[in-house]
């Protein structure tokens, strides 16, 4: 065996053994070392066999062409299924793949053990290649231009899914068991018990009962005109936008976890003072803070450290006003990783002495200037909170028979979003629906301040002021 290879996997089972110590609970890792173009492929699809789309070889052209240049490098991609594969570039130095293992230890625990994740598919590789199959066999019986048109439609869309499908779904169960009979008799007690007019009512529904922002889940449903092929291509997008959106909400939180531990998980290795010098130049590098940007590995570190330390000393007010006792920093931070997302992270533990230290501010840019606008602590938890949060615009179904005509009135919740719709992108976009839907498609929304209604019947846009 190649003596890198055997040292990157002695590294590994030490560094495991390292992780297991500190209390991390990954699932297990099957680590793979791949060339350049391989680690690209998979950066730009996600999901190793996923199907094939034109969208994905621009992503990859991207990166390539980043890598190539010298202006960027993945050192580490990690999948979250069980057990995890993850990836180490074949250019890697024997010291880059120790900390990039840490890492995707950390990343494999956070995974396996946050909320969000409870629902994720964890066979999705193989879920993703089953159903790449199946749609080159439609690309085959209905043309490639056709069904990849009809993905342009559905991927347009792809994160209008339900952000908490796991908490939507344990409320419709618990409703559920709520009507449930109480004895097996209960059914003959309802024998002859006319329906009153509030029942009655009731018989008549509206499409759908109540405002739906999961736009796949209910085109798959509800779409009029659609085969049974579109109908499982809009299946297999939302399966996978669902598997990707906890990841897209924990960003923050998850690379902190990550960084958090791949900084202890390594001080703990015997480093020679080569490679103790490689690590703080390479940790620094990943921790490096940036001017325009939220670097979400250095804030979510500093965070879980601030959490840490708060939680082992905490001020005689802590003591007194919250129970604190001490010496609980790090229960605290894997309590932490277990129920909080980006948006709740920040909102219960980025303080205003966390914000001062960071050095975190709201700015605009003036030409080639940038110029803070705001320093308030709290004003720039709130816009974090809304960043994180905000990630796609809240669009809701209000109704799919709109004048008795089948036609889909769309709704923007400008007061959830706080900012309006760029109307050229929506309008675009409302294109793309009404190849899904068949019919005119009508969306409110606030525009330059107005409420407004736009619609579209498939040839041409019309507005109004409400």
């Amino acid at each position: 065996m190649d003596r890198q290879l055997m040292a990157t996997q002695e590294a590994i089972e030490e560094i495991w053994d390292i992780a297991k110590g500190f209390g991390l609970d990954p699932f297990p890792i099957h680590f793979e070392i791949v060339p350049a173009t391989q680690m690209y492929e998979i950066g730009a699809y996600g999901i190793p066999g996923r199907f094939s789309h034109w969208t994905n070889g621009k992503a990859y052209h991207q990166l390539k062409t980043r890598y190539d240049y010298g202006l960027s490098k993945i050192y580490e991609l990690v999948i979250n299924t069980d057990p995890c594969y993850a990836f180490l570039m074949e250019s890697n130095s024997l010291l880059q793949n120790k900390l990039v293992i840490a890492h995707v230890i950390a990343h494999c625990d956070f995974f396996k053990n946050n909320a969000y994740f409870g629902s994720t598919n964890r066979q999705m590789v193989e879920t993703a290649s089953v159903s790449a199959d199946r749609i080159r066999q439609y690309e085959f019986m209905h043309g490639k231009l056709e069904v990849e048109k009809f993905l342009d439609a559905v991927l347009s869309i792809q994160w209008h899914v339900h952000g908490n499908d796991f908490i939507k779904r344990k409320i419709e169960d618990d409703k559920k068991d709520k009507k449930a009979p109480e004895t097996p008799y209960d059914d003959l007690f309802n024998l002859g018990v006319k329906e009153g007019p509030e029942e009655q009512k009731k018989v008549t529904k509206k499409i759908p009962p109540e405002p739906e922002s999961d736009l796949l889940l209910f085109f798959a449903e509800n779409a009029p005109n659609l085969e049974d092929w579109q109908r499982d291509i809009i299946d297999v997008v939302r399966a996978e936008a669902l598997y990707f959106v906890p990841q897209m909400r924990t960003k923050i939180v998850n690379e902190g976890w990550a960084s958090f531990w791949h900084a202890r998980i390594l001080r703990e290795l015997s480093l020679t003072d080569e490679e103790a010098v490689e690590f703080a130049k390479l940790h620094s590098g990943v921790l490096s803070p940036s001017k325009m940007d939220l670097n979400p590995y250095f804030v979510g570190m500093k965070m879980l450290e601030d959490i840490e330390n708060r939680w082992n000393e905490p001020t005689e007010e802590e003591r007194k006003k919250f129970g604190r006792s001490g010496n609980q920093g790090r229960a605290k931070i894997f309590d932490v990783r277990s129920v909080e997302d980006d948006a709740s992270f920040i909102r219960n533990f980025l303080t205003k002495k966390l914000v001062e230290e960071l050095d975190l501010y709201i700015y605009k840019r003036e030409g080639d200037e940038l110029l803070v606008m705001e320093k308030d602590w709290e004003k720039i938890r709130k816009v974090m909170i809304e960043m994180v949060a905000r990630r796609v615009p809240s669009i809701e179904i209000v109704d799919a028979d709109f004048r008795g005509a089948s036609w889909l009135y769309l709704e923007h919740r400008f007061e959830d979003d706080g900012v309006e719709l760029d109307m050229t992108y929506a309008m675009r976009t409302m294109e793309m629906i009404y190849l899904i839907w068949g019919r005119n498609v009508n969306l409110k929304a606030v525009v330059n301040g107005v409420p407004t209604l736009t619609w579209y019947d498939g040839k041409k846009f019309e507005q109004k002021r409400l």
